[in-house]
């Protein structure tokens, strides 16, 4: 798991902005308020299906789940991660769409 500064996060936004559409996840997440919160959440999205690389900012309750080369994870896998992880999703912007609430499929 890797602390991403705030410089970081406008530096890979404005990659992602420069190369099209972003191939990872952003989760925005309701009750993280520490490391270990983080790890806990992390260590649940890293058993979904596809995903290879967690990123993440406490203060700003954000989590970046990027995918193994040729896969996407399931949206509504990610979301019911955070929910076993102990937190409520509040927010999920992935490739191909956004959602605010738990998806479907």
């Amino acid at each position: 798991m890797v602390i991403v500064s705030g410089f970081a996060i406008l530096l890979l936004a404005a990659l992602t902005f420069a190369q099209g559409t972003p191939a990872y996840t952003v989760i925005t997440v309701e009750k993280m308020h520490c490391n270990g919160c983080a790890q806990r959440i992390a260590k649940k999205l890293y058993e979904v299906p596809g995903v290879e690389k967690i990123q993440v900012d406490v203060q700003k309750k954000l989590f970046w789940v990027h995918p193994q080369t040729g896969k996407q994870p399931s949206p509504k896998l990610l979301w019911e991660a955070v929910e076993k992880g102990d937190d409520k999703a509040t927010k999920l912007q992935g490739p191909s769409r956004t959602f605010t609430k738990k998806p479907q499929s």
